[in-house]
């Protein structure tokens, strides 16, 4: 579960939300995408790339913390789907932004059902160093329950 929650974090999709999209929106919704793609590559490099070696969340996780559970749930874990919706993206002065969404998550396993299936909301910072959006932290808790 816990795994499957840190998944979430880092990995995300492009949802479409209304209205014209600012630059730096822009770049944070192609960062949501990339996150996407990476996923589906099982691309753990790709998106460990994308947390700030500062990451720090209410949960006690690092980045080398992301970084394993990555590991382990790429391992577990045959195929990857992901379901979101971006309710809102806040950006501050070009070089912070929070991130609102909903994501639903599966994954094809080897267990009895060969299935597992979760859905969260999330609330995502990200900073921006040099043109590049990067995780500073996260909450997150399953739908309808409260986020830590």
């Amino acid at each position: 579960m816990r795994t499957l929650c840190t998944i979430g974090v880092v990995v995300l999709t492009l949802a479409a939300c209304g209205g014209p999209a600012s630059a730096p929106e822009e770049q944070l919704r192609a960062w949501v995408a990339a996150g996407v793609g990476a996923a589906k590559d099982k691309d753990r490099s790709e998106l460990v790339s994308m947390v700030s070696e500062s990451y720090a969340d209410a949960r006690g996780n690092e980045r080398s913390d992301i970084e394993n559970l990555l590991r382990v749930y790429f391992l577990r874990q045959q195929k990857i789907a992901l379901l979101t919706s971006i309710e809102r993206i806040t950006v501050y002065a070009d070089t912070a932004a929070k991130i609102e969404m909903t994501v639903g998550m599966a994954g094809m396993n080897d267990s009895v059902l060969g299935l597992s299936a979760d859905a969260y909301r999330f609330e995502l910072e990200l900073e921006n160093d040099a043109d590049d959006w990067q995780l500073i932290s996260a909450r997150w808790g399953e739908l309808g329950e409260e986020m830590r």
